[in-house]
């Protein structure tokens, strides 16, 4: 019942996300108003990290699944893809490098951050 529950609140939220898309005027798609709900919500602690830990970590084992129709497609649609594939590989190459790079560094800086916070701590 637990993870029906986690699974509930997930889902109420992801809905709530669809809404939002449907009545905002923006380009942004219902997942997004989703994650961002998410997000507000665990921070303001109205949804508390234990109430859906359990089903969050489940779906992220999982998400490679969640890949599989995306790699289908794309090679369902290899014919039309040949003629930009070019552009297209140095555009991920390009990108997967810049987000490796800026992970990399929010990272250093949020580790450094909470080093010199220990520091002071103690």
């Amino acid at each position: 019942m637990k993870y029906m529950r986690q699974f509930g609140i997930i889902l109420g939220v992801t809905c709530a996300g669809e809404l939002m898309k449907y009545f905002l005027p923006l380009p942004i798609p219902g997942s997004i108003y989703g994650l961002l709900l998410m997000f507000v919500l665990l921070l303001a602690r109205v949804i508390k990290v234990e109430h859906v830990k359990e089903v969050g970590e489940f779906l992220i084992e999982i998400m490679p699944l969640m890949f599989i129709p995306a790699g289908v497609g794309l090679m369902a649609s290899w014919g039309e893809l040949q003629e930009f594939l070019v552009p297209l590989l140095v555009i991920t190459v390009t990108t997967t490098f810049i987000v490796m790079f800026v992970t990399g560094k929010v990272t250093d800086f949020m580790m450094d951050r909470k080093g010199k916070k220990e520091e002071e701590e103690n």
